[in-house]
């Protein structure tokens, strides 16, 4: 349980002049911070769970202000301010996008309390939740527990204690260079070099150079003796990618290497002995391949010996939050001191979406996000899977939730005469809840309370007739 802490950022004067003993009367340790700097300073060195933020009609805190102050840490703030500082944009939006509550003046102290007991307990919830990766970790440097990826680390168990060539398939971005990776750094050769060749990437004329090396004035350019990357990988591995791309004529010299352990450079009719562990990868089926004539049938058998299969991502439920949260802590360069991690809309929409880039997707939409997000939560905008989100929801259903939601906030509002504090009471939510939806749905105070959309439907209707 957290102690009672409440950080004050008295960026107004105390309303009453005897906050800070009412509070400390009421069981609270209060620390007092003048400016938004020194209450960062003080939330360093005191963790405070709950912020108590006084304005004046100046409007001089801003949301990105109360989220630096709070750092990484989760931090519920309540907000105090006049009653006509809610009319302005800026506090508008600070109220609607980084405070748990707010209480306009003057003070109803035995409100103010529940208020600030309702964040504290907050605060308590979700720094009682585990960070995502320490629930679920992976193995073999890799990230997820889905029935796909146990059934990859139990072949993986076997594969790193023997030597034989190893052939892995999958598609586009779901890692196979780092199962090939995991395979030689779990194997007798980790202290050996581990060397990378995509084969999809090299130039026709220069494949059989690139892979086992060239002798001084063998062909035009060669102006001196070059070691083949299989030779460079003396004592370790070899990671072939996109080996369905090999020329024909290639694929026979790599296949006298797998028979034999030797090689011979071009231009030379020395042969040279090499130790080197040999594992493919490929995201085209290489049967198919072979029975196409676009690949040897021999190279294909004796490139797999064993063989391992990179999931894609749609098929591993349960991980894309994992993996999701693991691309975020591995960038924090671009990481803003004020994102915390993934909404639930955003969790929601990921684990939704069909993924066809697989984890390299993933990784690129966070790295996105990361720029484009401007609160303490990355949402499905930031990621670009709002669409998707809403994906298994018809168009016209989608249209008549909102429009029904617009029309009983807009008829609750009404009855109150648009006294936010009573409607919300009315419909079962709190102020902030209500502000939040009021600004999605544009409803504005106005004639019939149109929305922004609405009116401007309406002008074009008028400019046509």
């Amino acid at each position: 349980m957290l102690s009672k802490e409440v950080l004050v950022l008295q960026c107004a004067p105390t309303p009453d002049g005897q906050l800070t003993q009412r509070l400390e009367q009421a069981g609270w340790t209060v620390r007092v911070a003048r400016d938004v700097d020194e209450a960062a300073a003080v939330q360093a060195t005191h963790d405070c769970p709950v912020g108590l933020a006084l304005m004046d009609a100046t409007g001089r805190v801003s949301a990105s202000d109360l989220r630096r102050v709070a750092g990484r840490r989760p931090m519920e703030w309540v907000a105090v301010l006049p009653r006509e500082a809610m009319a302005r944009p800026r506090d508008a939006q600070l109220l609607a996008a980084a405070v748990h509550d707010f209480h306009t003046l003057p003070i109803d102290f035995d409100r103010l309390l529940v208020v600030l007991g309702h964040a504290l307990g907050k605060s308590n919830l979700l720094r009682s939740v585990p960070p995502v990766e320490t629930v679920v970790a992976g193995r073999y440097g890799m990230v997820g527990r889905s029935a796909k990826m146990l059934e990859l680390y139990r072949a993986l168990d076997k594969i790193v204690r023997v030597d034989a060539p190893v052939l892995i398939s999958g598609e586009s971005g779901t890692g196979k260079e780092l199962v090939a990776r995991a395979i030689h750094q779990h194997s007798r050769r980790a202290r050996g070099p581990f060397v990378t060749v995509n084969c999809g990437a090299l130039p026709v004329n220069l494949v059989q150079a690139e892979l086992f090396g060239h002798e001084k004035g063998s062909f035009t350019g060669a102006h001196q003796r070059r070691v083949g990357s299989i030779e460079c990988a003396e004592g370790g591995t070899i990671f072939l990618d996109e080996i369905g791309d090999l020329p024909l004529d290639s694929q026979a010299n790599l296949l006298r290497f797998l028979q034999e352990k030797t090689i011979v450079r071009v231009g030379s009719t020395r042969a040279i002995r090499v130790d080197a562990r040999v594992v493919a990868a490929s995201h085209v089926d290489l049967s198919d391949a072979v029975r196409q004539n676009r690949f040897r049938e021999d190279l294909f058998y004796r490139l797999n010996v064993l063989h391992l299969n990179a999931p894609p991502l749609r098929e591993r439920p349960g991980d894309v939050g994992q993996l999701a949260q693991w691309a975020l802590e591995a960038n924090p360069a671009g990481r803003g001191a004020e994102i915390v991690g993934f909404s639930p809309l955003a969790l929601a929409a990921m684990e939704s979406h069909h993924w066809p880039g697989n984890v390299r997707e993933l990784v690129n939409r966070v790295q996105k996000a990361l720029i484009m997000c401007e609160g303490p939560y990355i949402g499905p905008e930031d990621l670009g899977l709002e669409r998707a989100h809403d994906a298994g929801i018809s168009g016209s259903l989608a249209a008549a939730r909102t429009a029904t939601q617009r029309d009983l906030i807009r008829h609750t509002l009404e009855q109150h005469e648009f006294n936010v504090a009573a409607s919300a009471r009315s419909l079962g939510v709190s102020r902030v809840t209500l502000y939040r939806m009021m600004h999605k749905l544009e409803i504005v105070r106005g004639t019939a309370y149109a929305t922004r959309t609405e009116r401007a439907h309406r002008t074009e209707g008028t400019a046509s007739r």
